[in-house]
């Protein structure tokens, strides 16, 4: 089973939103290094390599919403992309985005599941 681990919200003013997220909910917001902005949005502690200390919470990301993701988005982990973006289309999605990487920690890609909705995946670099 490939489980739900990330979550990213676009905004429009990524500050007014790191800002409300931060008052509202209590969650450290650590912008990270990079030529897109980025934000992580950190719901629980987690260690050097951001992975968590406690199970069944998830962290997330805010960035500035540009298409295709103008939507809150759900990731799901796999243990290949690529294998998955063949299941995808083959179940009636379509992937938007193509497998990207994040130095020294994953993979990602956006998909359409087959009733439109935009979803994330992301694959780990595997730990040595």
């Amino acid at each position: 089973m490939n489980k739900v681990v990330h979550f990213e919200i676009p905004s429009d003013n990524q500050d007014r939103a790191k800002q409300f997220y931060s008052s509202v909910f209590d969650w450290d917001v650590q912008d990270m290094p990079g030529e897109q902005p980025y934000t992580f949005a950190i719901t629980s502690p987690v260690d050097e390599n951001y992975m968590h200390k406690e199970s069944g919470a998830i962290n997330g990301g805010i960035f500035k919403r540009e298409a295709p993701v103008t939507n809150p988005i759900i990731t799901i982990e796999v243990p290949s992309i690529d294998e998955h973006a063949k299941k995808i289309e083959a179940a009636g999605g379509k992937m938007v985005v193509e497998k990207g990487e994040v130095p020294d920690m994953g993979y990602y890609a956006y998909f359409k599941d087959s009733e439109g909705n935009l979803m994330g995946l992301w694959e780990n670099i595997p730990r040595k």
